[in-house]
């Protein structure tokens, strides 16, 4: 039986650099940090030690009606912004409603309506709890409701890995597409989780940084003074389909998804196997399904947190697969633009990657002070050229849990 090739028809994003997949790209390009002071009261109330985040910059609410933002969650929020401008950017495909999926990721779901109900109950009693409350905090809300606003009827799936969420649900989507469950599936993944609750977790465990008198600088993936992530927030969406179909419709075809890769390091509950033997894993089973070897990678999108472990860690996997060469790839660390944005985060750089490949540059690290020599990927704080050749790409997004999962796109 002939595998399926499967492609990329439409892109949508809504995160910290922009309301849109082009907005984000070319602020991205521009060497732009979404990370900026939280104005929010519970900052001070609380004595958060961390007062940063990456919010994004166009509020859900003020885009999507106001009757469909009341009953849904800022992530399922996110999730539709996205969603329905990728959509459109393919050109919404007239479609079977049979023959239409959803895969879409969360990596925490829907916290902001879960504690907001908690207050009502202690302070107000049970009466005045929404009924809403549960459909709107549960992990599968964002695919559920995507389902129900595009009438897709072929699946509706969540995949809640932490931080490799949403590329995991891009890879499950390319392996939907080719068992032929579904000729079109809307893919991707979103988080809205800067929460007084999360940051405190997240300063509590050491993750997060604490350069609250520089946010814009302090998401620096591979500096050697790098002291931690920078919490994002948003989704990426990317529209799929067999190449069949786009080309039967005259689909513009952005990149081919040619391989994918999800395994677990069953190490720690959130730390990396410090020999990067799952993620590397990952890459393998990536390159493998796209019959490529590790000297095609012509671009690679890197987890890159900017944490004082991941990032080496994340360069020892990567190191086990393509050897010397891997500090020779041009290789892009976005997060220190966008921050973090936990189960968003995968789709999001799958966009940039999409992109990347497309318009044949890598995008800048900004942030970079002094490289760490134990991290010495082939970063800049410019636009790399990735030459006029084919490009092979990877987006690598790992999470808590041991959660690895690897994402390849083509030019052709």
């Amino acid at each position: 039986m002939t595998t399926k090739r499967i492609v990329v028809t439409g892109i949508g994003a809504s995160s910290p650099l922009g309301g849109t997949a082009p907005e984000s790209w070319t602020a991205l390009m521009a060497g732009v940090s979404g990370a900026r002071t939280l104005e929010h009261e519970w900052v001070e109330k609380y004595e958060l030690p961390v007062t940063f985040a990456a919010e994004a910059i166009v509020r859900p609410e003020d885009v999507l009606p106001r009757p469909t933002a009341k009953r849904l969650d800022p992530a399922s929020q996110f999730a539709l912004v996205a969603a329905m401008e990728a959509w459109e950017d393919a050109g919404a495909p007239e479609v079977d409603p049979e023959r239409l999926g959803v895969d879409f990721a969360t990596g925490i779901g829907g916290v902001w309506t879960l504690l907001d109900a908690w207050d009502t109950l202690r302070e107000k009693g049970p009466r005045r709890v929404m009924p809403m409350t549960v459909p709107m905090l549960m992990p599968n809300a964002a695919a559920g409701n995507l389902s129900l606003h595009f009438g897709a009827r072929a699946f509706a799936r969540t995949v809640a890995s932490a931080c490799a969420s949403s590329t995991e649900s891009i890879v499950n989507a390319v392996e939907h597409l080719q068992d032929g469950l579904a000729d079109v599936v809307i893919a991707g993944g979103t988080e809205s989780a800067i929460h007084p609750i999360t940051i405190a977790s997240f300063a509590s465990m050491q993750a997060l940084s604490r350069r609250n008198d520089d946010p814009a600088t302090a998401s620096r993936p591979g500096s050697i003074d790098r002291d931690g992530f920078v919490m994002g927030e948003g989704a990426g969406a990317l529209i799929l389909e067999t190449e069949e179909h786009a080309k039967a419709r005259g689909a513009k075809i952005y990149a081919y998804v040619v391989g994918g890769g999800v395994t677990a390091d069953s190490y720690h509950i959130t730390a990396n196997d410090p020999e990067g033997r799952g993620a590397a894993r990952a890459v393998t089973m990536a390159l493998e399904m796209a019959d490529a070897s590790p000297d095609d990678v012509t671009h690679i999108n890197a987890h890159a947190t900017s944490t004082p472990v991941g990032d080496p860690n994340e360069y020892q996997a990567l190191r086990a697969v393509f050897g010397p060469r891997i500090d020779e790839i041009p290789l892009s660390a976005t997060k220190a633009s966008t921050g973090h944005l936990l189960g968003g985060t995968g789709a999001l750089e799958a966009i940039f990657t999409v992109l990347a490949i497309g318009q044949r540059q890598a995008p800048p690290t900004i942030n970079l002070t002094t490289q760490d020599p134990e991290v010495p990927f082939r970063i800049s704080g410019a636009p790399q050229d990735l030459g006029a050749g084919e490009q092979l790409a990877i987006s690598n997004s790992f999470g808590f849990g041991g959660h690895n999962a690897v994402v390849a796109f083509s030019t052709n």
